[in-house]
């Protein structure tokens, strides 16, 4: 779990921001509260904090000025700021301090939840520390950029966004690029494009919460522009050769604001497309024999079908689903073995790309095999056991996953080490497993988040102590893993239904 800190004069909207966010299900717990900006820097001294939500107005001390306090403590804080003003030299001044988002109250529900949605992301990343080392406009650009190009940001705001941060995307077309490197340091490499596409003032470059590189033009021409576009990323991609050598995956041309999230995320289902085509340097997946074929109408696969079969790691229903579908594409007039390769091709990528989110990682080994049967297939027979091959592995990957003794080992390790700051991101990092991976596996065989499991464990350990020991009930929340006590006294009241102090009167 991340720990979120709350900070505003006005005890109503604490209470609002406890109760109209699940917390839990953003992979986070709130560990404290203060009225003002003073009271809070002197918290956080003693409380560990990923997520610091404030007011900007407030007494004794402003938000402003405790980001700037707090960030002097913890350096990678990610900080989301309240007001009641939509005042310009605000945003200006929390721009600089690199702030999530700038959010004017009252609080509009679904824009805090993509805002936490995004940030969370970032934390989760395994390239986190890149992205930590950087604050100010980049970061509120990273942010703004990546929600407009995921279609969670409104034309409105994205619009004031982009004045305030210098961007000139006013063309009618939209082109999208994404960079994903293959060894090197991205923090560098951000510089340098930065540095290489300072004179194209309609060029924005980003990063996303997957650490790849974006690169979004706004175009004149749509024939001109997308030439220009293309040989530009082929220049890049020749001049990073050596040093930072990249996987450019380019989306198709569209027309703005509506199409650049589709040019996204074309871009970035092309970098998929690596592992079939692997001597390439770019791919404009625009030009993907696949993509043209594929997404005729005739074509007799429904992927959805094959996702709800994976998901519920049904393999005997999914093999028949293969054979029965590829016996289906032999029979369209005018079929060529090309076409049905490349469908198969097309199966694979999709096989990874479901996996890849289902388990927050990459497993390219699992795949590359079966890409290879699938090219040198010489018969119908040969293309679709491959096929079926990597069907079985992806499902078998899921399985070994849900028998996997790793949920038992983190069990041990809350049993022994309660009174700890615990968290997905540690504990994935002992185990080494992605966190949002480990939280739905144990939510699986838990039977409950990762959260709730720590809460009601934690609670148990309480009320041993408020009955056999003398301890005062702030040192028993210490003693079991609560560093605020007012947190501490929600979660007993909500596992018990009585304080601990009701609770030890009692006993």
């Amino acid at each position: 779990m991340y720990r979120v800190f709350i900070v505003d004069d006005e005890p109503f909207i604490i209470e609002g921001l406890y109760d109209i966010i699940d917390w839990a299900d953003y992979g986070l717990e709130i560990v404290g509260h203060a009225g003002n900006g003073q009271k809070a820097l002197e918290a956080l001294r003693h409380t560990p904090v990923d997520v610091l939500i404030t007011d900007i107005s407030m007494p004794v001390m402003n938000g402003l000025d405790l980001i700037r306090g707090a960030r002097q403590q913890r350096p990678e804080l990610k900080a989301i700021v309240l007001s009641g003003f939509s005042e310009f030299e605000y945003l200006k001044e929390g721009m600089k301090l690199g702030i999530e988002n700038y959010l004017l109250k009252p609080i509009n529900v679904d824009e805090l939840s993509s805002t936490l949605t995004t940030t969370v992301a970032k934390l989760h990343s395994s390239k986190t520390d890149s992205l930590l080392d950087a604050y100010g406009k980049q970061i509120l650009k990273d942010n703004t950029l990546y929600r407009w190009l995921m279609g969670q940001i409104a034309p409105a705001e994205f619009r004031e966004r982009a004045e305030l941060l210098g961007l000139s995307l006013n063309q009618p077309y939209i082109a999208v690029a994404v960079l994903h490197l293959q060894r090197g340091d991205s923090g560098r490499l951000l510089e340098k494009l930065n540095d290489r596409l300072k004179d194209k003032e309609s060029y924005a470059v980003f990063r996303d919460v997957d650490g790849d590189l974006v690169i979004a033009a706004a175009l004149p021409h749509w024939v001109e522009g997308k030439r220009e576009f293309l040989e530009l990323m082929a220049e890049l991609g020749e001049e990073l050769e050596e040093e930072n050598p990249v996987q450019i995956g380019i989306g198709s041309i569209g027309q703005l604001p509506d199409e650049a999230v589709l040019s996204y995320e074309e871009a970035k289902k092309s970098l998929q497309y690596f592992l079939i085509y692997p001597e390439h340097r770019l791919i404009d997946y625009s030009l993907l024999p696949a993509n043209e074929r594929i997404s005729r109408p005739e074509f007799p696969v429904v992927w959805q079908d094959y996702a709800k079969l994976i998901l519920a790691k049904d393999k005997d229903q999914l093999l028949a689903r293969i054979a029965q579908d590829f016996e289906d594409m032999q029979a369209i007039p005018g079929v060529t073995p090309e076409y049905v390769q490349d469908a198969a091709l097309e199966l694979m990528v999709r096989f990874k790309m479901t996996l890849q989110d289902i388990k927050h990682t990459e497993e390219s080994d699992l795949f590359r095999q079966g890409f290879d049967c699938i090219r040198n297939a010489s018969s119908y027979t040969e293309l679709v056991e491959a096929i079926g091959d990597v069907a079985c592995r992806v499902i078998e990957s899921l399985v070994k996953d849900v028998k996997s003794p790793v949920v038992h080992q983190v069990l041990r390790y809350i049993h022994d080490h309660y009174a700890e700051e615990l968290s997905l991101k540690t504990l994935g990092a002992h185990y080494h497993i992605h966190p949002v991976y480990l939280g739905q596996l144990f939510h699986k065989e838990a039977g409950e988040t990762f959260t709730e499991y720590i809460n009601k464990y934690r609670v148990e350990r309480a009320k041993e102590q408020l009955v056999a020991t003398n301890l005062k009930v702030h040192e028993i929340a210490r003693s079991v893993g609560y560093w605020e006590t007012g947190y501490f006294y929600k979660q007993f009241k909500k596992y018990v239904g009585i304080s601990p102090t009701e609770y030890k009167s009692l006993h």
